[in-house]
């Protein structure tokens, strides 16, 4: 039977770390979603992650730590930058990529020669990573594919009978994953957005660029970090995002819900509270603020599942195109919808569907 057990309890966390230690899997909160463990030096951990996930094996795994010294064991190498940005932002939602050190099997790293490293805030997360002896691979314990999971309910509805407990730790802070970095080419580029912004990280390192690809959807190469390839996050409803001027995006999807309704589709909007009480579809659900990014990024996940749950089959949502972490949730929404984005109110006039890299 599944154990469902208190993040707090110390009793259940030392239980969950042996778990891991014998190569079994434990999901547990983060900062930024809940985590799918398992022992990151053990191949067979490893294997059962991306099978208990459904997750290609191709998409590498995130090897979480509780301390700095822990790095050197499992890279290769570790320049100047890394210990910089340790500094500034770890504990905390930021993931570096460095060389991996033998140490760390290829099952891990999704059969790079490189290790995604991330040392997480969360008093459980670290708790158990010292219990397990010092190095978890954990993407988000979610079935591949579907939203990360914001609260242990959301695990246990993806993951039961899969994993061998869940910590639950209450509803997470930030609600996206977290920050990619690639520190091993020059100068340092962004894999995937999040909390931690580009702005934020350019002020330790200075320039910093931004992976071409992460509002594209065109990607033919293997993933380098977690996240970059493979559709995510999407709900079981049809989600289509709209770009344009925030009146004519209102009109066209009130127009769209009534046509889908009719059809027989339940249509969801996801709708800011500055727009909610504009639309006019069955189930309306907002995301919080335009001026408060936080809040949208801590609801979204939640939201997604929420269609599920109430049998949407039909979604819309608002774009959120931007800088700092606008751009980490336009990924994500991105991701959800497999880049099915339509851009009304364009100079000539015309409406029509069309990549997101047309608005950039």
């Amino acid at each position: 039977m599944l154990k469902v057990m208190d993040g707090k309890d110390e009793e259940g966390l030392r239980r969950a770390g042996r778990i891991l230690q014998e190569g079994g899997l434990v999901a547990f909160p983060t900062e930024t979603v809940y985590g799918l463990g398992g022992d990151a030096l053990n191949p067979d951990s490893s294997r059962k992650i991306y099978e208990a996930k459904g997750r290609p094996s191709d998409n590498p795994l995130i090897v979480h730590i509780y301390r700095w010294e822990d790095v050197s064991r499992i890279a290769s190498k570790v320049p100047e930058e890394a210990k910089k940005i340790a500094d500034a932002f770890w504990p905390g939602p930021l993931t570096m990529i460095l060389p991996k050190a033998d140490i760390v099997p290829h099952e891990t790293t999704g059969g790079l020669d490189t290790v995604a490293i991330r040392m997480p805030s969360h008093p459980a997360a670290r708790k158990l990573i010292e219990y397990a002896g010092g190095f978890v691979a954990a993407p988000s314990a979610n079935l591949s594919g579907r939203p990360s999971p914001t609260q242990a309910r959301f695990v246990l509805e993806d993951l039961d009978g899969r994993v061998d407990m869940i910590l639950d730790g209450g509803d997470v802070g930030i609600g996206l994953e977290s920050t990619i970095i690639d520190l091993t080419v020059q100068p340092a580029q962004i894999l995937r957005p999040g909390f931690v912004t580009r702005e934020m990280l350019e002020d330790v390192l200075g320039k910093v660029e931004v992976d071409a690809t992460l509002l594209r959807s065109d990607i033919n190469q293997a993933p380098r970090a977690p996240g970059m390839k493979y559709r995510h996050y999407a709900p079981k409803g049809d989600l289509t995002i709209i770009s344009g001027p925030i009146g004519q995006v209102v009109a066209y999807i009130n127009e769209q819900s009534g046509k889908k309704a009719a059809a027989g589709e339940r249509v969801g909007v996801i709708a800011t509270k500055e727009t909610r009480r504009q639309y006019q579809a069955q189930v309306i659900k907002c995301v919080g603020s335009r001026q408060d990014e936080l809040e949208i990024g801590r609801r979204l996940y939640a939201i997604l599942r929420e269609f599920d749950e109430e049998g949407v089959t039909c979604i819309y949502s608002e774009a959120f195109f931007g800088g700092g972490y606008g751009q980490a949730i336009m990924n994500r929404l991105l991701k959800a919808a497999g880049h099915k984005v339509v851009r009304i109110g364009s100079p000539d006039g015309k409406k029509g569907e069309g990549h997101d890299s047309d608005w950039k």
